[in-house]
């Protein structure tokens, strides 16, 4: 039976991504309004991400998952050793912070009620601001490539957290357990979309309150201490040449040359390579050897 008129059915968020799909095949669908929303959702990313630069360091929620505690110290007592970034990535943050607004306008556009967009969240004294609510469920959305798509898309999430994205949203549910707008206290829900294809996946979490309450504990007690405690990063062979080097999640670490000082960088052709350990000098297969650069990317050897 259809709906009496003037009544609107209240949207699932189950339904979300099916909503999503239907709604972006009417070309009418990204109107003045929606336009509108999205500009702000934009600017608001953008704006939270360059001015957090000139923020006095402090913990956020979004710092809650498992990390080198040499680079967590780092991040608040030195701040300054944070390895550079180069221009074309502040570029690739950017357009992914536009492609995260775009799923949350496309979320409006199919019907569905968002709200509490950037609002500020507390838990135990550690700030952060979660994307927004949907059909009363607490949200973050995650721009990946396909690969890391995939881990949403499979489940494998769950287990394979390398960038700690589920103790994130396990603090944005928590500091929303007060918040009226939030119906669905004890789960959560990650909206990723495939930076390369496209795709979308809803991956639903459920609420780990022990879990974010220790972690934000533990974190604490790290920065607590006068000096930095050992690193922790990944080491891995690097091929049988007996040199090793950072781990791929390691190799992410904005800190790590204030973790490992000794640490020598040389540009392969897939990109960087941080090596700890160099028994002998990377060679390409021609025999010249692999250009090395210091951590501002001046070279060092070529």
């Amino acid at each position: 039976m259809a709906p009496a008129l003037g009544i609107q059915l209240v949207k699932d968020i189950k339904n979300l991504i099916k909503d999503i799909y239907s709604e972006v095949q009417n070309r009418g669908w990204f109107h003045k309004a929606i336009a509108e929303g999205f500009s702000t959702e934009v600017g608001l990313k953008i704006m939270e991400a360059v001015g957090r630069e000139h923020e006095v360091p402090r913990l956020r929620l979004s710092q809650m998952g498992t990390q080198c505690p040499s680079a967590l110290w780092h991040s608040i007592h030195t701040p300054e050793s944070r390895q550079p970034f180069q221009p074309w990535t502040l570029i690739k943050f950017t357009y992914g912070h536009i492609l995260e607004a775009y799923v949350i306008s496309m979320a409006k556009a199919a019907g569905h009620e968002v709200v509490g967009e950037q609002d500020e969240l507390v838990v135990d004294g550690i700030t952060g601001h979660r994307d927004c609510v949907i059909d009363g469920c607490v949200v973050d959305v995650k721009s990946a490539n396909s690969r890391s798509f995939q881990k949403f898309k499979d489940g494998t999430l769950r287990t394979s957290d390398s960038f700690g994205y589920l103790d994130q949203l396990d603090g944005y549910i928590v500091g929303s357990a007060d918040d009226p707008i939030v119906t669905n206290k004890n789960v959560g829900y990650l909206l990723a979309i495939n930076q390369e294809l496209g795709h979308l996946c809803l991956y639903e979490h459920f609420k780990r309150e022990k879990s974010i309450r220790e972690r934000i504990r533990h974190h604490r007690d790290i920065v607590s201490l006068s000096r930095p405690p050992d690193c922790t990063c990944e080491e891995v062979p690097d091929g049988e040449s007996g040199n090793y080097r950072l781990g791929t999640v390691a190799s992410y670490n904005a800190f790590k040359f204030a973790c490992r000082p000794h640490i020598r960088t040389f540009l392969y052709s897939e990109g960087p390579r941080y090596l700890t350990k160099v028994v002998r000098r990377p060679q390409r297969r021609d025999g010249s050897y692999i250009t090395e650069v210091d951590k501002l990317g001046n070279i060092v050897y070529n």
